[in-house]
């Protein structure tokens, strides 16, 4: 936890696939702060981006999020990281493939750990996605800060035809859906 403003801000972690997808998603978001790309879950000490990319790490590409609980709560968090990627494909999101693009959540308490395990079973009850949900739940791991180039991506690259087809789509998705949770800049 840090605080701003006299607020506590709470931190959660994700792993649900390519994180340039991921950190645009949710910096969109009320009540987000800051969204950082990362690694996080594996074996070795302040991996690279080629490593990473080799699958042979065991870590996970990630975000790690800074966010006021009394503007956006962790489950609110978690409906959208459900919403944004498909839970259901183990170690891999679309075209990604490989153990770095899992579906992952790294809780930073008991709580958190309780509300993931809570929402999973509420998806699987009510069949929500046609396959069993595969998303880990671990305890927050070391997080390693990718390089300058990986973050703010997609702010810094929108006319990349990566960000338009895979991007895009994404954030066209959580302004539909989600338009009451999105900062008023991004609506």
């Amino acid at each position: 936890m840090s605080k701003q403003n006299n607020i506590m801000l709470e931190t959660a972690i994700f792993a649900n696939g390519c994180f340039w997808c991921t950190e645009a998603v949710f910096q969109h978001l009320k009540g987000v702060i800051e969204v950082v790309s990362g690694y996080t879950g594996g074996k070795i000490k302040n991996p690279a981006y080629r490593e990473i990319c080799s699958g042979r790490t065991g870590h996970a590409e990630a975000i790690k999020i800074s966010f006021n609980p009394n503007e956006i709560s962790f489950e609110e968090l978690l409906e959208v990281f459900f919403a944004t990627h498909d839970p259901t494909t183990l170690n891999r999101q679309g075209n990604d493939v490989g153990t770095q693009y899992r579906s992952e959540i790294f809780y930073t308490n008991e709580n958190q750990k309780k509300q993931a395990k809570d929402f999973i079973e509420f998806l699987e009850k009510e069949h929500v996605f046609k396959n069993p949900i595969v998303t880990g739940i671990s305890e927050e791991q070391v997080f390693y800060t990718a390089e300058e180039d990986h973050q703010n991506f997609y702010n810094n690259n929108q006319s990349q035809p990566y960000c338009k087809f895979i991007i895009d789509p994404k954030i066209n998705k959580i302004k539909k859906y989600y338009a009451n949770k999105l900062k008023k800049s991004t609506a």
